[in-house]
């Protein structure tokens, strides 16, 4: 009996549940790089050339540890995974395919749906099971991050003495709230030159995906295992020291600050979650990071990683087209580059088009908080971060944006919308400086558009947000306030709403 193997372009790990309950000597492994899964949305060039050359590599790595494999190229086969396995069945004689449950709710209904029997197998790469997610939130009125946190930290052992939290405390944020520095001493990701593998596939999707947003070249990204765990050594010891203060700031020229880019790794399965996280554990145990930057790392990998994973699939297929707050408005142009007086915005997607990256307050405070702001469509929101980041895969991207970047989801994720004026902005960047607009300036010519729309979208929202325990009070400001104040306000924010609307540079 042959069974078919499906390792999908996220699954690059050995110790894959398909892998591991397959035979070497009998069953054959399936990898094949589609038209379906490369369109269903427009990715970012990067991300597509960065999952073909590590499926190829990956590929390469099975057959010289004894197995078999049939690897379908882009072009020359089926424009679909179900299509490739029908093929792949009746060429081997196979009667059942063993996989790995995908990220997506989207291609799990597809196998499901498949001619060929697919049995999905648990992705046991992650620390929390379903199951164990599901006992976790059951009977709590409110699914905080943190509470799941620390039974993660229990779970794990990282960072414990015994059963209490190594230092005292479970959560050093206090101290990972730094604004940006007078410079930054490391270099940044570890850039490897692209061999003759990824050179074949940077060629390919020039072909293909010239025109989808983002810059394809130059290409750095590790692609294979080797290359990601250097990449891993050289953040521990040079980033992650700095990492936890400065986690939250944003400078003009700095496009990394200490962030590890590791999510990249970890998400396609090149690097292991707990192997990332026991290397930044030793580094603290030997003294060479503090306790701060271990701790803040870790939170971000066993507590939310785990706990927005835990959540997508706690909400079900639905989930990514919540709409909590009846958002409307189309996803302006500025998002796709067009031009923009806003200095942050305009960094920020600069850098998204031209890295396919930008770090977690990027995304969430500047890009989301305008998105949110303004009023955007969070389906439409939803999707330009699936498209542009290469890290993004719809477990992880569409908790943080439905839920914690644009509370379409009514607060299962964050107890209260992230949005805030240029005040924020002002505080952890060094953006403002140099942007057309005066953060300083509530209304009138020149007034940072931050400002006239937090309160344009506190109006609004009046009757949802007056009784939430942590912004109500807010309202209080707003009250104060003589009424041709706020009239000018909502005028102001409405006129640049409209001209945005109406393609003007804004």
């Amino acid at each position: 009996m042959v069974d078919l193997v499906l390792v999908l372009g996220d699954q690059l790990s050995p110790e894959l549940s398909a892998l591991q309950k397959a035979s070497k000597s009998t069953d054959i492994v399936v990898m094949a790089e589609v038209a379906d899964e490369a369109s269903y949305v427009a990715h970012h060039p990067k991300k597509i050339a960065f999952l073909f050359a590590s499926m190829r590599k990956f590929a390469a790595q099975l057959r010289a540890e004894g197995w078999t494999v049939d690897y379908t190229k882009l072009g020359e086969g089926s424009d679909s995974i179900c299509g490739v396995l029908m093929r792949a069945a009746d060429e081997h004689g196979a009667n059942r395919v063993l996989a790995t449950e995908p990220g997506e709710w989207r291609l799990i209904e597809a196998l499901r749906h498949c001619p060929v029997t697919v049995e999905q197998l648990p992705d046991d790469r992650f620390i929390a099971s379903h199951k164990e997610f599901e006992g976790w939130a059951e009977g709590r009125k409110a699914l905080r991050m943190e509470y799941f946190y620390r039974d993660m930290r229990r779970k794990t052992g990282l960072m414990m003495d015994g059963d209490t939290p190594a230092g005292g405390q479970w959560n050093y944020d206090e101290d990972n709230r730094k604004p940006p520095p007078e410079g930054i001493d490391f270099a940044g990701p570890m850039r490897f030159t692209p061999d003759e593998t990824v050179e074949e596939v940077l060629q390919l999707v020039e072909r293909r995906f010239g025109n989808s947003f983002g810059d394809l070249r130059p290409f750095w990204f590790a692609t294979d295992r080797g290359q990601a765990r250097q990449h891993l050594a050289h953040w521990v010891k040079k980033g992650l020291p700095d990492f936890g203060t400065y986690q939250d700031a944003m400078m003009d020229d700095e496009r990394f600050m200490y962030h590890s880019i590791v999510g990249l790794y970890i998400n396609a399965g090149l690097l292991n979650p707990m192997e990332v996280c026991k290397a930044v554990e030793k580094a603290w145990q030997d003294g060479d990071v503090p306790i701060n930057a271990a701790e803040g790392f870790i939170r971000q990998i066993i507590g939310w990683r785990e706990y927005i994973r835990g959540i997508y699939f706690r909400e079900g297929p639905d989930y990514i087209h919540r709409n909590g707050l009846d958002h409307t408005r189309d996803l302006p142009g500025l998002y796709w580059g067009d031009a923009t007086d806003m200095r942050c915005m305009s960094r920020a997607i600069a850098q998204t088009k031209e890295e396919a990256y930008a770090h977690h307050i990027q995304r969430l405070m500047v890009t989301g908080n305008f998105a949110l702001l303004a009023g955007i469509d969070p389906f439409q929101v939803h999707e330009w971060y699936l498209r542009v980041y290469a890290d993004a895969y719809e477990w992880v991207e569409a908790p943080n944006v439905i839920g914690m970047s644009q509370f379409a989801d009514g607060g299962i994720i964050a107890s209260k919308p992230y949005v805030s004026s240029g005040n924020y902005i002002h505080k952890m960047s060094d953006y403002c400086g140099s942007c057309a607009y005066s953060v300083t300036k509530k209304t009138g010519k020149g007034a940072c558009p931050f400002n006239l729309l937090y309160w344009h979208f506190m109006d609004r929202h009046r009757e949802k947000f007056a009784s939430n325990n942590r912004i109500g009070r807010i309202y209080g400001t707003w009250d104060r306030m003589d009424d041709a104040k706020k009239e000018t306000i909502l005028s102001e924010a409405q006129a640049f709403l409209d001209r945005m609307d109406a393609g003007e540079t804004v």
